[in-house]
């Protein structure tokens, strides 16, 4: 069976937690509660072709708390991990700025391949801004970025004003 350890990582209130357990199908979240440290959420999907054969795919999702001051844990958690999301909350200015340094401490220290991670813009929704591109400086500004927002379905996303 293959494996993959992907990294959530981000400021802290860019909604990390809510796509980990969404994309998992864990337990809803009610209200906003920072993560400490880092929450690993398994899951498999039986379904992945590879060289036109199933098998099974194993994935961990490792959703790393935002607190800096967790900075020299975080080594240990880029160990053997295939891939990066940096998610921001697009709606708080200084998510931009505080996203050039997760990019810098997870995707260009390890190395990584444009292929294992990926940058995540989320929005409230209603916000209306869902579909503009922040104004991000280099190296941010050359990255694949993907715009996302949880409908205003409150039980199902865990999302909350």
């Amino acid at each position: 069976m293959l494996k993959a350890k992907i990294l959530f990582v981000g400021p802290c209130e860019s909604v990390k937690t809510v796509w980990a357990n969404f994309l998992t199908k864990s337990s809803d979240i009610a209200e906003y509660s920072p993560t400490q440290g880092m929450r690993i959420l398994e899951f498999e999907n039986p379904y992945v072709s590879r060289n036109n054969k199933c098998t099974g795919y194993e994935s961990e999702l490792w959703d790393c708390g935002g607190n800096p001051m967790c900075e020299s844990c975080w080594p240990a958690l880029m160990r053997d991990s295939y891939g990066v999301v940096i998610i921001f909350n697009a709606d708080i200015p200084s998510h931009l700025k505080e996203t050039e340094m997760w990019y810098s401490c997870f995707v260009q220290q390890q190395f990584l391949q444009d292929t294992q991670y990926l940058l995540s813009a989320h929005h409230k929704p209603g916000s209306g801004s869902d579909k503009a591109n922040p104004a991000s400086a280099p190296p941010l500004n050359k990255l694949k970025l993907v715009h996302s927002n949880l409908k205003d379905d409150r039980k199902r996303s865990g999302w909350s004003s």
